[in-house]
């Protein structure tokens, strides 16, 4: 049998996830790893971690499969966390700088204070914000004690998480990228598809630590997995999560969209080949890059939806999981006129707050549990519905529908009132994990399994189509509801 191995590294975990080549899922395993937090708006992971995490995830997923079986490695990843690395002993200089760290948010505002937010966009089509790569890689480079100094020697790398584990499974051989996970640091072209001099000058990054740069469908080299094959693998198709799941869900087309609901969400539509500039408070990134051509995406990224639920989970304690909460949700008729704003890592998409703390509205003695774990539920929704309606009105109205992946989906009551929010269909998959899903495709356009898109699309089954109900002005009055709340912090 021939298998493909997709690795969806994320923010709280490593999945391993195998299937055939039919896409079809066979198995999957999971492994976390440790949040750290040393400083209040830092966020920061162990990269060493995570790689012996992934070839453990690994080794469970293969132990009951034929050893006659042959193998191919794909992988998708958290964007934007960054990790530098001494390339003589293989060794990271600190943790990794996650995508929600704040710690780069003074520069950013610096940089923007001196006008360089036009040049920043126009070359990258990102807005100047710690979100991205560059300013959480000058940090570690002005801060770790003589990081500096080795980088101008040449002695450090840099990458994004998929860069990290590519280098580590081919023991050094391939210090490698893709278009997608490129062009969420700051420091890429999106014209010239290439790292930009004046960005990495900008933000004072030696182009000796940048990866190659190439093709999502592109073959990466071959690992062993630490011995786990007795003879090396193929490492193809490679792209960062949110473009996983535009791949995944099948959005080739112009004017398609999607939204993944994971630690935080990426809404993003496909608009086609030209990298047009975003409207405000959107950005350009390319989507995918598959048979020569490169397709590009405007996207909006809110920091905290699952990590919401995750947090009211395992720090506030109200339910034991996640899962758990729809059916108190639904034990109340209304939210009761509480509105809790997520921003425990600054405002993402379209506000682009980094200072904002999250807060909570609309507290009364007559607030329950109930009607907290509504609000939490609803505040993703509104998030979501922040974004899409700037994407609409930059696509010429309403999409016709938004295609939805990430565990939250599972959440009937959610994936309703989000379709009711958006008064647009909102069509979720057989495949939960939209992101592996699309890896593996490019996996097999890589290998030359598929040949074109038309090839793949049947493979997208749809599992349910939660259609929009009436009552606009109730609708209406929650919405303005929650825009009265983050208004009071943008202030």
């Amino acid at each position: 049998m021939n298998y493909i191995i997709a690795i969806d590294q994320s923010t709280s975990s490593t999945k391993a996830l195998l299937f055939d080549e039919q896409c079809r899922m066979l198995a999957r395993t999971n492994v976390d790893h440790q949040q750290y937090y040393p400083q209040t708006g830092w966020v920061e992971h162990d990269a060493e971690e995570i790689y012996q995490n992934m070839i453990v995830a690994i080794r469970q997923l293969i132990s009951e499969n034929s050893e006659n079986s042959e193998y191919s490695l794909a992988i998708t990843n958290q964007r934007e966390t960054a990790v530098v690395w001494n390339k003589a002993t293989g060794k990271p200089i600190a943790n990794a700088v996650v995508w929600q760290d704040t710690r780069g948010a003074e520069l950013c505002r610096k940089l923007r204070s001196q006008g360089y937010a036009k040049r920043v966009f126009d070359k990258s089509g990102l807005l100047i914000d710690p979100n991205f790569s560059a300013s959480g890689v000058k940090w570690l480079l002005d801060h770790i004690e003589g990081a500096r100094q080795a980088a101008n020697h040449g002695e450090l790398l840099m990458g994004t998480i998929e860069t990290w584990l590519i280098w580590k499974l081919t023991e050094g051989k391939v210090h490698a990228t893709d278009y997608t996970n490129a062009s969420r640091t700051m420091l890429f072209n999106i014209h010239t598809m290439d790292w930009d001099d004046d960005l990495l000058a900008l933000f004072d990054i030696p182009r000796s630590m940048m990866p190659e740069v190439h093709p999502c469908d592109a073959v990466y080299g071959e690992t062993t997995c630490e011995g786990l094959f007795p003879t090396p693998i193929t490492i193809a198709g490679v792209l960062g999560d949110s473009h996983g799941a535009l791949v995944g869900q099948m959005c080739f087309t112009k004017g398609s969209g999607k939204v993944t609901y994971g630690t935080g969400s990426s809404v993003m539509v496909n608009i086609g080949e030209e990298p047009k500039a975003a409207p405000e408070g959107l950005v350009t990134s390319v989507g995918f890059s598959a048979f020569g051509k490169v397709y590009y995406g405007f996207e909006g990224n809110i920091y905290s939806t699952g990590a919401t639920l995750k947090w009211i989970a395992d720090q506030l304690k109200l339910v034991g999981h996640p899962a758990e909460m729809e059916a108190l949700a639904t034990s109340v008729e209304d939210n009761g006129g509480v509105y809790i704003v997520p921003a425990f890592s600054g405002l993402g998409a379209p506000w682009w707050q980094s200072n904002v703390k999250g807060a909570v509205f609309g507290l009364t003695f007559a607030t329950t549990k109930a009607h907290f774990l509504r609000a939490a539920l609803e505040s993703i929704a509104y998030q979501i519905k922040d974004l899409v309606d700037v994407m609409a009105r930059a696509t010429g109205g309403r999409l016709k529908e938004i295609a939805a992946d990430g565990g939250p989906t599972k959440n009937k009551f959610l994936m309703q009132f989000q379709a009711d929010m958006l008064n647009t269909p909102v069509v979720c998959t057989e495949v939960d994990d939209a992101s592996a899903f699309g890896a593996v495709i490019m996996n097999g356009f890589a290998r030359g399994l598929w040949k074109s898109f038309e090839e793949v699309r049947p493979l997208r089954k749809v599992t349910e189509v939660y259609q929009p109900t009436t009552n606009c002005q109730q609708l209406a009055t929650l919405y303005q509801g929650w825009r009265n709340a983050v208004n009071q912090l943008i202030k």
